[in-house]
């Protein structure tokens, strides 16, 4: 037996991967290394990653400008405690967000990851409303498509019938699912019905909404789908007009990969909060951030409970805030805006032909994100180890095959992702 199999016989017997079974049909493939955009498996085969492990690692894999400054923090201190103690890169990595997001944005809670940030939102809109005199303000209003992570609160305003979370739907009652913002067809004028069925369901259940929570431009895991900046516009617009918290989830989204730096300046608005997460650290380690602005964390501090009630062990880590600011750094240096924007040439220039292909319904680009839909959903089963052949790791789901490639990527390589989504295209056509 090779080391590569004997790795994966290993694995198979005590881990349970995500969105995984636990009885071994679920192709796997060890990995040993990882440099640049290529993914070194054990048993000697390179894949060109499409995926920059699930949205995050937007400069490569092994960047010695990230390697250095975890290097650096971990002979200072590794970790220690945010309750009452705080550090250099927590305080610089506050001040840069702050700096990057939309202006109102002025308070940093640091998570541990996209789902908790999400959580940590919720929490904040539920205890601004009470603070506020108005417990019964409790509920959200979320969009079908949408996705906000896997953690209790943040399933709770997932897509309820047709999302992953499905399972769970009715466990968690009181919130309001909205039609998902219409499809973006630069053909077409904005959906006023839309907008004014829309604008209906806020009205008639605003009394008892703390927050709207929504993906801005893009829906990610739900769909990947893009819709016009114009709605989240006319969303910002009805969340005052009916004294409600906007939540932006920009964790897919952030750090510019709709090619702004966040997917809410295209709308060229700003919400109450903002979740923010995955490439924040370059893909390096786990780390999150929940913006709000002073307004939302003073009425909470001056509020009877006094404190915002959540506290990860992790919180702030140092070695992840200072990688996290090497990530900053880096995009600042590399002109992260002309990547995206070849990225995004390049991907609607070899994947719009695959339009008229007899497997495809449709195709989008957005910013560095590259999606062909497909008529039938993908056999994962058979199709993940033909895109392993390929010499290319892309993670198809339902009936989506789409590609956000790091932004460091180079154009052959980024063919030969584009390549392998075509020979998907035949395969499961044949």
């Amino acid at each position: 037996m090779s080391l590569h199999d004997e790795l994966v016989a290993r694995d198979r017997k005590s881990l349970w991967h995500p969105y995984s079974n636990s009885l071994a049909s679920n192709p796997l493939f060890a990995v040993r290394s990882a440099e640049g955009r290529t993914i070194t498996l054990h048993d000697g085969r390179q894949l060109i990653d499409g995926m920059a492990s699930w949205w995050s690692a937007i400069h490569g894999y092994n960047h010695p400008t990230l390697n250095q400054a975890i290097t650096a923090q971990a002979e200072k201190m590794a970790h220690v405690m945010f309750g009452g103690l705080t550090h250099e890169p927590a305080i610089t990595l506050a001040e840069k967000l702050v700096s990057l997001t939309p202006e109102p944005l002025q308070r940093v809670f640091l998570a541990d990851s996209g789902s908790v940030s999400v959580e940590v939102a919720l929490k904040m809109a539920k205890q601004y409303w009470v603070a506020k005199g108005k417990p019964q303000k409790a509920n959200m209003l979320a969009f079908h498509a949408g996705y906000h992570g896997d953690t209790w609160g943040a399933m709770g305003v997932c897509d309820p019938d047709n999302g992953m979370h499905k399972l769970f739907s009715g466990s968690q009652g009181g919130n309001i699912f909205a039609a998902a913002p219409p499809a973006l067809d630069s053909e077409k004028d904005i959906n006023t019905q839309y907008l004014a069925e829309l604008e209906q369901q806020i009205q008639s259940n605003h009394q008892h909404l703390a927050a709207v929570i929504i993906e801005p431009v893009v829906q990610g895991a739900g769909g990947m789908r893009v819709y016009d900046p114009a709605y989240l516009s006319a969303l910002r617009s009805l969340c005052d007009q009916y004294d409600l918290l906007l939540i932006a989830d920009e964790i897919a989204t952030g750090f510019g990969r709709t090619g702004r730096w966040f997917a809410c300046n295209h709308a060229n608005i700003s919400p109450d909060i903002m979740c923010l997460g995955k490439a924040l650290t370059g893909g390096y380690m786990t780390l999150a951030a929940t913006l709000c602005t002073n307004a939302i964390a003073d009425t909470i501090s001056h509020s009877e409970a006094g404190v915002l009630m959540h506290g990860p062990t992790f919180m702030g880590n140092p070695l992840a805030c200072a990688v996290a600011n090497a990530s900053l750094e880096l995009l600042m240096e590399n002109q992260w805006q002309q990547q995206v924007s070849d990225i995004s040439h390049q991907l609607l220039t070899e994947l719009s032909p695959l339009k008229n292909h007899t497997s495809v319904s449709d195709v989008r680009v957005f910013g560095a994100i590259g999606v062909v839909e497909l008529k039938e959903p993908v056999d994962m089963e058979h199709i993940q180890p033909l895109i392993v052949d390929q010499g290319v790791w892309l993670r198809p789901f339902g009936k989506l095959l789409y590609t956000m490639p790091p932004y460091t990527i180079e154009s052959c390589e980024l063919t030969t992702i584009t390549d392998c989504m075509k020979f998907v295209c035949d395969a499961v056509s044949n």
